[in-house]
């Protein structure tokens, strides 16, 4: 009986340990993992959280550029740092959900990490040459059966977000594209407005510049709801197409392990800043939608992204190269 005693004890004196470290927190500077270079849409939103974080709290996060293999090296960083609250992420699903099933990734994106929460997302969009006669969704679907699988469908390159909302789009409309995978938006464009491809899906910030100069226009868009930037452009849900959202959504996450009191606390700075006007106008200035919510809330999309993308990458029978 002393010994269950003691270990009781032992446990009360843990917890309050990790309590009062809680209150303390943090003692010292917060990195802030980007996992991709200085200037992309990713490193603007972590800049945005890490100077309204540190304006609201007194805090000082560093934010630290770990590009490299569509973001599984700053993520693979991220998930082998010490869990003490002083390593956090700023994980995107491509890499922390879609990399691990695609075998790009050397890490778990539910064992290995602790949802913070979800900062911001932006959806993605099938956009069309400004002269193409594709001009609704219907005309896209029609062409897609008249041209039985020669329809071509370009992308950023295999296994991204947005080659993977097109195998989505195909699976639940039952048309079969051509895929033609680019090497970013930088290539893909040109052969778009060329007319060597006919369709090219992107998400909504990437493409908004052409869009608002014209020479790219929007047939829909993979979300729930319409796009505040896109409020004239139909969702492929309210054309019938149902559980066709793709969405590239950014969230904080720090390595498994780290005290749930901490996580708690960072996650309340969180959604505080997240409801401040200017930080939702400087998340929209770069494209992104300011969301936030609890832990559990951004755990539960994590879980159930993982089965649904596993779901269309099996069925498209996407493979990457070495």
């Amino acid at each position: 009986m002393r010994i269950v005693y003691k270990a009781l004890a032992a446990l009360a004196l843990s917890a309050l340990a990790t309590a009062v470290h809680a209150q303390q927190y943090p003692e010292k500077p917060i990195r802030l993992v980007v996992p991709f270079p200085p200037g992309g849409g990713t490193d603007v939103v972590a800049r945005v959280i890490a100077q309204k974080l540190g304006e609201s709290t007194g805090w000082t996060l560093v934010a630290d550029n770990k590009p490299g293999s569509g973001g599984s090296v700053g993520l693979s960083l991220a998930g082998k740092a010490a869990p003490d609250g002083y390593t956090v992420v700023l994980a995107q699903n491509a890499n922390l959900v879609i990399n691990p099933i695609l075998g790009k990734a050397n890490y778990d994106p539910i064992k290995d990490f602790a949802p913070i929460g979800l900062v911001a997302s932006a959806p993605q969009v099938l956009v069309v040459a400004k002269d193409s006669p594709l001009k609704t969704v219907e005309d896209l679907i029609a062409a897609a059966k008249a041209k039985d699988g020669k329809l071509t469908f370009a992308s950023p390159g295999v296994g991204t977000s947005s080659h993977l909302a097109g195998e989505l789009i195909q699976q639940i409309a039952g048309v079969k594209f051509r895929h033609v995978p680019y090497k970013g938006a930088a290539q893909a464009l040109p052969d778009l407005l060329g007319g060597r491809v006919e369709i090219y899906i992107s998400s909504v910030p990437s493409a908004m510049v052409q869009i608002k100069e014209g020479v790219l226009r929007p047939i829909a868009v993979f979300a729930t709801k319409r796009d505040a930037d896109l409020p004239d452009v139909p969702t492929f849900e309210e054309k019938g197409l149902k559980n066709s959202e793709a969405v590239t959504w950014w969230g904080l996450a720090a390595p498994a392990g780290v005290p749930a009191p901490i996580v708690a606390r960072i996650n309340t700075e969180l959604n505080k800043v997240l409801k401040q006007p200017d930080t939702r106008s400087k998340l929209r200035s770069a494209g992104a939608e300011a969301l936030g919510g609890s832990s559990e809330e951004f755990g539960a999309l994590i879980k159930s992204d993982v089965p649904k993308w596993t779901a269309v990458i099996k069925a498209a029978d996407v493979k990457v190269a070495d």
